[in-house]
């Protein structure tokens, strides 16, 4: 076969024919593998802002914890950077008594809501879990105080796994606390 030159670039020649079938072929695969990745739509993201809203609005910042419980598997695990793991009620007992259990001080989380980023994660198509992740700022009140003080921030990363059409907490991670 004789090659065809188009701006002196071999067209036809069948050592080049080889080459442009792969990088098409490499071109094919990165346009599917972009295409398979998705993004959360409006509704999920309205669903994981109020599930966030239970668990630190009504839980962490209202001391609801019998709300709170309704969001966590039985077997959630929680990892926090500074505190260590828990286990669901490790978790519960050191919020009823760190958090909800200290008359001197009130305590308030925060979502930064430009840092909040969901991933769904599909099996053959079908939604069975939610990565969540941003940043919080926590803040605390002194007893007889007026006003909520800045303590520090941290990222966290969160594992929602549907089961039975309720969406779970099941494993948090809580790290990279700091003043900011």
């Amino acid at each position: 076969m004789e090659s065809i030159a188009l701006w002196g670039f071999p067209f036809f020649k069948p050592t080049n024919m080889k080459r442009y079938f792969l990088w098409g072929l490499a071109l094919l695969c990165c346009s599917l593998s972009l295409k398979a990745q998705r993004t959360a739509s409006e509704e999920l993201t309205q669903t994981f802002l109020k599930k966030d809203s239970i668990v630190f609005d009504q839980g962490f910042n209202k001391c609801n914890l019998k709300l709170l419980e309704t969001q966590l598997a039985d077997d959630l695990e929680f990892y926090h950077d500074i505190a260590g793991f828990q286990n669901k009620q490790e978790f519960l007992d050191a919020m009823a008594k760190n958090i909800c259990g200290n008359p001197q001080q009130s305590y308030q989380r925060k979502l930064v809501p430009e840092t909040h980023e969901l991933f769904p994660l599909y099996d053959n198509d079908e939604l069975y879990g939610m990565i969540q992740r941003g940043k919080h700022e926590f803040f605390v009140k002194k007893r007889g105080g007026t006003k909520f003080s800045k303590t520090g921030s941290a990222l966290f990363s969160s594992l929602w796994i549907k089961t039975d059409g309720k969406w779970l907490l099941k494993r948090t991670y809580s790290y990279h606390h700091g003043p900011n």
